[in-house]
């Protein structure tokens, strides 16, 4: 007997009128997941326009190295930030997209006004570094309470590359 095509009774309606999302994640988990990985997309984000700037106003000796190293990571914070938000939008929130709200989630400080000498640069960059890092592994016992392997994933890559790159740029700063 051939199974019919019409869809479940099951499957709850939101208020909508589109289908709720039932992926195995309670509301209440998939909610504190969203509200956390908005925090580290703040941050990814705070961080890729620090280094942004960074980039673009560093000098002295060490200007071609730092230009260069700066560019490799803006550009990885760039392309880290959409597959957060895009994880967010999977567990059915929204994800933040604003200056105000990045403001409002992130643990880092907004890039300095006045530029820093190329050194403080980087340590400013290793404790933003770090900063995501931890925002990261605050998040992974609730993914893990949850069984959210894709945000488990997702976190275990950003660690990986906050972790190098501090290890990176504090390298630098040992004389």
């Amino acid at each position: 007997m051939a199974k019919s095509s019409k869809p479940s009774a099951k499957v709850a309606k939101a208020a909508t009128g589109t289908p709720a999302i039932n992926i195995g994640i309670a509301d209440k988990d998939r909610a504190a997941i969203s509200q956390g990985l908005s925090k580290l997309l703040a941050d990814t984000y705070t961080l890729y326009l620090t280094t942004h700037n960074f980039h673009w106003n560093v000098t002295g000796p060490m200007f071609n190295t730092l230009h260069t190293m700066f560019m490799g990571q803006y550009t990885e914070l760039w392309n880290a930030v959409d597959p957060i938000a895009e994880r967010i939008r999977s567990l059915g929130h929204r994800a933040p997209g604003s200056y105000a709200e990045y403001g409002n989630l992130t643990s880092l400080a907004d890039a300095p006004t006045v530029t820093p000498k190329a050194m403080e640069m980087v340590r400013i960059l290793v404790d933003g570094h770090e900063a995501v890092a931890r925002t990261a592994r605050e998040l992974f016992p609730l993914a893990d309470k949850a069984g959210d392997e894709p945000t488990a994933d997702l976190l275990t890559q950003r660690l990986t590359v906050h972790e190098q790159t501090a290890w990176m740029l504090r390298s630098l700063l040992e004389e």
